[in-house]
């Protein structure tokens, strides 16, 4: 009998949570993730621009008009920070990461890489376009046989990669014109960030802990420091950068 009363107390318990009279709370809620965010700054004088000098490719100058763009290696922002530093957390990261199915789009415009600094996570696309009315030979360098060696002779054209393997740092560049560099970083999670006109930087939906960020540049270098997170807060971190 006292089986048969508990047996109908817990259906009892069962219906009402079905119908809203009893709220139901979960066994164990999932931890709130956390996020970093900071700048990338650089310390004295910036490096003077320099400006792309296209020699005979007249229809890419053209794209711009009177005023060349300036090479990229180094780019200070008018406020004193960095642009195109990849911001990342290394070694593992708990949980199961998953690829972002829309490409990063590498796009040849006027004879420039747009973006300089490209970052996708292991498994996501990468659509290499040809906006220009000339030949492009896109080829990246891979230290882990990830390499491509792309032709594209006709505008419009579009080549789509899927690297495999996280890989910090693949430069990027066109053999036909020897002034179009760039660098593609390839992930295994998604807590990463690629610093633009501000220099800032926010990676978000981070686990709670101590983790090991790392800022990295095709010119200046690396600096690492330690983070800790805790859920639902955003921890500060600084990097500051000075010519080589």
């Amino acid at each position: 009998m006292r089986h048969a009363r508990e047996m109908t107390r817990v259906l009892g318990v069962m219906v009402g949570v079905w119908l809203g009279i009893f709220p139901f709370t979960p066994l164990a809620a999932a931890e709130e993730g956390g996020t970093i965010t900071g700048t990338v700054s650089f310390s004295g004088a910036p490096p003077p621009p320099t400006p792309v000098n296209f020699g005979a490719e007249k229809q890419c100058a053209l794209v711009h008009g009177t005023t060349p763009p300036n090479l990229e290696d180094i780019v200070v922002n008018s406020n004193g920070t960095v642009r195109d530093v990849l911001i990342y957390v290394t070694g593992e990261v708990p949980g199961q990461h998953t690829a972002p199915t829309e490409p990063l789009v590498f796009e040849q415009q006027g004879c420039i890489f747009v973006p300089h600094v490209g970052a996708v996570m292991v498994g996501q696309p990468v659509e290499v376009r040809n906006d220009d009315p000339v030949l492009h030979n896109v080829r990246a360098q891979s230290k882990l046989w990830q390499s491509f060696n792309i032709a594209q002779p006709v505008q419009g054209m579009k080549t789509t990669k899927v690297m495999k393997k996280q890989e910090i740092g693949i430069p990027i560049k066109c053999d036909v014109h020897f002034w179009m560099t760039g660098y593609l970083h390839v992930l295994a999670h998604p807590f990463f960030a690629v610093t633009g006109e501000e220099g800032r930087f926010t990676i978000t939906s981070l686990p709670p802990g101590t983790y090991t960020l790392e800022a990295w540049h095709g010119k200046l270098g690396t600096q690492t420091q330690r983070v800790t997170v805790a859920g639902g807060q955003a921890a500060p971190a600084t990097f500051t950068f000075k010519a080589q």
